[in-house]
This record gives C-alpha cells, structure tokens and sequence, in this order.
C-alpha cells in the first residue's frame, strides 16, 4: 500500500477520534468550549471541535445509593449510632438542571461529601432534641424529617432524593446494657401487677360467692323460719279450735271443760315418755303442781279463745 494512502487513513481517524465521541445510555455529556459551557450531549454518537471543545464531563441520570454510618447525641447525652442507606438521582435531564449537577461542586468526591454531611446534621439535629428513650421509636419520624430538609438541598444541586432507609439504631453498649435492665425490671413490675390483678379478681370472685351462698342461706333460713312459725301458728289455732268444739259438747253434755286440760296434761305426760329418748324431763307430779299447771293451761286457753 502507497505511503500516502496510510497517512491519509491515519489523519482521518485522527480527525474522526478527534471530532466524534460517544455518550453511554443513562447519560449525559457536558461540553465546554474554550472552557465555558456550550452544550449537552445526549446518549449516541456526537462531534465536537477539537482543540474549541472537549467534554467536560458525563454525568450519569440512573439512580445511584450510597450507604451511610455516623452518630447523633440525644438530649440527655446518650450516643446513638445510625446506618442508613441512601438512594438518590439527578432531578431530570433539562438542561439547567444538568449544568448545576456539571458546576456547582468541583468533582463528585465533593458533591458526595456535602451530601453525606447534610444528611447528617439534619439527623443530629434532630436526635438532639429526642431522649435516649424516644429515638427506637421514632425511625419514620427521623426518615420524614431528613426528607424534608434534604429534599430543598438536593434541589438547588440538581439532584433528588427517592428513598431514605434507616437501617439500623445502636447505643453504646453501656446505654444497651441499662436499656435490657430496664425492659426487664419493667417485664418482672409488669408480671407483679398481673399477678396482683389476678389475685383481687380471684378473691373478689370468692368472696362475692360466699356472699351469695350467705345470701341464699339467710333466704333459706328465713324462709324456713316463717313456715316454721305459720305452722306452729296453724298448729295453736287448729288446737284451739279442737279445744273450743270440745268444751263446747262438753258443755251441752254438763261437764267440767276442766276434764280436757286434764286429758292434755296426762297425753303430754305419755308423749315425753314414749318419745323422750332418754332425756330427763322433770315434772311436778304432786296435787298443788298439777292443779297450777291446769289454772295455768286454763288460762291460756281462755286467752287464745278470747283473741278468736
């Protein structure tokens, strides 16, 4: 091949390399010319004016996350130590927003290192207004306000933020270790209560039935009593009326109604001792005793007759 020819084919694919450059998918190309911006690239083949322009830099648009780990202080001075994972992207492909992302840090060493910082201080700031005691529980609080601070932040730089995940909340291993004496005196007074609930119930249920079981047997009893006394009154009165229908014939047949008392007092006599089973019973059998025990019944018959 003619020496002319080789050279010819080496200064254009000279020239070609020179004017022609390639941008990968997922990202944009800043040019500059004599070192002021002047144009964006877009993915594909493009062409700039060498020795004028040169591609200053490329920027990618795809999501990108970095992981995070630093520590806060709470308010009443316990050291918490955060991990976190942090995903981000450029706002958009418009053209302002790329030139911020190309010019408002030096390198991406810097951009990442501002980031990194104002995640967090919004976290600390935060923490610091929280007790040891709140930060376990408040992760989506944490989240939402370093979304909230960053969001702003990350606008003006031409990025923004798509997820914040805390993964992980850690004390000191002296704050954990009074943290687990806590949570188990709490369980141990926890268990206490319970078991005092229980008991006050269980003795409360007892004696709520012991007094029912009172209650019905007083009932019962009283109950009892009455019908006891209906009969005993029942009784009285069927006696009088026997005693009232005898003096009355015996009247008609004219004799001492006296004779009945007497009769009574001999059945009585006949009854303790066909049922008395063993007691001693002491009785005044003499004349005077049995006539004053006669006066006596005579009396409470005239009594009870009277009172019909």
């Amino acid at each position: 091949m003619d020496i002319g020819i080789i050279v010819f084919i080496a200064f254009a694919a000279f020239l070609l390399f020179s004017f022609a450059f390639t941008v990968q998918q997922g990202t944009v190309a800043v040019v500059t010319r004599l070192g002021r911006y002047a144009r964006m690239a877009r993915p594909g083949l493009n062409f700039k004016i060498p020795g004028f322009e040169k591609v200053f830099r490329k920027i990618p648009v795809q999501n990108r996350s970095i992981e995070l780990a630093f520590q806060a202080t709470t308010n009443d001075q316990a050291n918490v130590h955060f991990t976190a994972m942090l995903l981000y992207a450029v706002l958009d492909d418009a053209e302002e927003t790329i030139k911020k992302v190309a010019f408002k840090f030096m390198d991406d060493r810097n951009f990442m290192q501002a980031l990194v910082r104002s995640v967090e201080g919004s976290v600390r700031a935060f923490v610091a207004t929280k007790r040891q005691a709140q930060v376990l529980t408040l992760r989506r609080e944490i989240v939402e306000e370093v979304k909230i601070h960053l969001d702003v932040t990350l606008e003006e730089w031409g990025y923004h933020l798509i997820d914040l995940q805390v993964n992980d909340i850690t004390f000191d291993q002296t704050v954990m270790d009074s943290m687990a004496r806590v949570v188990a005196s709490n369980n141990l007074k926890a268990a206490a209560e319970n078991e005092g609930q229980a008991l006050l119930i269980t003795k409360t249920k007892g004696a709520e039935a012991e007094g029912n079981a009172i209650k019905i047997a007083a009932e019962a009893e009283r109950e009892a009593a009455k019908m006891r006394g209906q009969a005993v009154a029942l009784f009285r009165e069927e006696v009088a009326k026997g005693m009232k229908q005898a003096a009355m014939e015996m009247k008609d047949a004219n004799m001492d109604s006296s004779i009945i008392l007497f009769s009574m007092w001999t059945e009585a006599i006949k009854n303790f001792s066909e049922h008395g089973k063993g007691n001693v019973i002491f009785l005044d059998g003499s004349v005077d005793g049995m006539q004053k025990t006669l006066k006596e019944m005579m009396a409470l018959n005239q009594f009870e007759a009277g009172n019909k």
